[in-house]
């Protein structure tokens, strides 16, 4: 008799515009075998009160500013208390580690001397940030951002950047900030890049061909890092179902695009 390993929960996924998509980040995760509870709080969704029935949540990039006014970015940088709380993995990309390093008191800003970070860049991990999973952390990668922070107090630095120091962090045992954008496909790039053609011409952008070049140069090994982070990163706050059921081999072929 065959028994069926237990249906693991939903992951919570945060998106900020109707045509957003959470990705490659998205696509391991399904992989897993976790279903996505996709919402949008800009477009009146309800965020939930407990993680309890949740396995982690992300909360992704989008145009906006933490910095806005508006009502529904402060009921989000509020609500992940909740994940805080509760020890739920939490992952905040772009904009979603802005919101994360907001709500632990650090300001967020633009550049002194207006520059961004659109394409492909250099960033410099910590060894605190090779040992977040089995394989050592990116060097090089996809960036769509005008403002960034400082390191939050409390948290651990695992990689730095020359223009925006905090490029990836660790808060507490499972809440992660990326400023960079580790869910990017080439399908993204080419729609970002068309939609806000302005953001290729700012100070410090790069040109699209760059961004294309980048992508095929440099996704492969952000695909494979992704994949490995996201299994231990979920795992961690799901020890009780993390060994039950076929786990598929780390070597497995990550989504690439």
């Amino acid at each position: 008799m065959t028994t069926e390993a237990p249906k693991k929960p939903k992951v919570l996924v945060i998106l900020h515009q109707h045509c957003s998509s959470p990705g490659r980040i998205g696509r391991i995760l399904t992989s897993l075998g976790y279903a996505l509870d996709v919402r949008r709080p800009r477009f009146d969704d309800p965020l939930p009160e407990t993680l309890e029935g949740h396995a982690g949540a992300v909360i992704f990039g989008g145009s906006m500013s933490v910095n806005d006014s508006e009502a529904w970015i402060r009921r989000e940088i509020d609500w992940i208390g909740v994940a805080l709380k509760e020890e739920k993995p939490f992952l905040g990309v772009c904009l979603g580690a802005q919101m994360l390093a907001r709500h632990l008191g650090h300001r967020v800003c633009v550049h002194p001397e207006g520059r961004v970070e659109v394409g492909y860049y250099p960033i410099h991990p910590t060894e605190q940030g090779h040992r977040v999973c089995g394989r050592r952390f990116p060097d090089r990668v996809y960036q769509w951002h005008r403002e960034g922070f400082d390191l939050p107090n409390g948290a651990d630095l695992l990689a730095s950047g020359q223009d925006f120091e905090a490029q990836a962090f660790r808060y507490g045992p499972c809440a992660y900030g990326f400023q960079f954008h580790p869910e990017v496909t080439l399908p993204m790039i080419c729609r970002w890049s068309a939609r806000r053609s302005e953001r290729l011409v700012a100070p410090g952008a790069r040109p699209l061909h760059r961004h294309l070049a980048g992508w095929l140069r440099h996704d492969r090994a952000i695909a494979r890092w992704s994949d490995a982070f996201l299994r231990s990163w979920i795992e961690a706050g799901e020890p009780q179902t993390a060994a039950v059921g076929p786990t598929p081999p780390r070597d497995a072929a990550p989504a690439y695009s």
